[in-house]
């Protein structure tokens, strides 16, 4: 049976690298399948719109263009922040930080440059403005119960940290 549109729930094996690179950025290969739930918003759009029609045991390279992964880069999410902001917090350059936004959301910051008085700041997804290539393939397919139709929840779980591209 063919991946649906909406409401079919999916477990897939990936390896995620950038475009045109060989570095692995994520996988989970030979560990728990990826599980969520089409047209629920849990994957990025570009990844999920080309799993849509595979079926269980099928294999695919899948490019995933920048604006359809993490979104282009925005030079206006690249911010100057006073560093007594960041006391108690050993500073490297590249290094992530995680806090929480105005909606109580979590956020993940990284820290391009310091020096005595501020702390520069990017607040784009580490992926953002990057083609991403995902080597999938799709280990279980099945119709979503109602009640996960209606919550979003497979048996009560969900997607996990989000490093795959889940959205939250």
């Amino acid at each position: 049976m063919a991946i649906k549109e909406e409401n079919s729930v999916v477990g897939i094996e990936y390896e995620l690298t950038e475009a045109g690179g060989s570095d692995v950025l994520d996988s989970n290969k030979g560990g728990q399948p990826l599980e969520f739930i089409i047209g629920k918003g849990q994957l990025i759009p570009g990844l999920e719109k080309q799993l849509v029609g595979m079926e269980a045991g099928e294999s695919a390279d899948i490019l995933v263009k920048a604006e359809e992964a993490y979104g282009l880069k925005d030079d206006e999410a690249v911010q100057q922040l006073p560093k007594e902001q960041f006391e108690g917090i050993e500073l490297e350059k590249g290094m992530s930080l995680y806090g929480q936004g105005q909606n109580e959301e979590t956020i993940q910051v990284t820290v391009v440059d310091f020096d005595d008085t501020t702390v520069t700041v990017d607040f784009n997804h580490p992926l953002a403005g990057k083609d991403l290539m995902f080597n999938v393939t799709v280990v279980s397919e099945r119709d979503a119960t109602e009640d996960e139709a209606a919550t979003g929840q497979i048996g009560g779980g969900h997607c996990g940290s989000g490093s795959c591209g889940c959205s939250h």
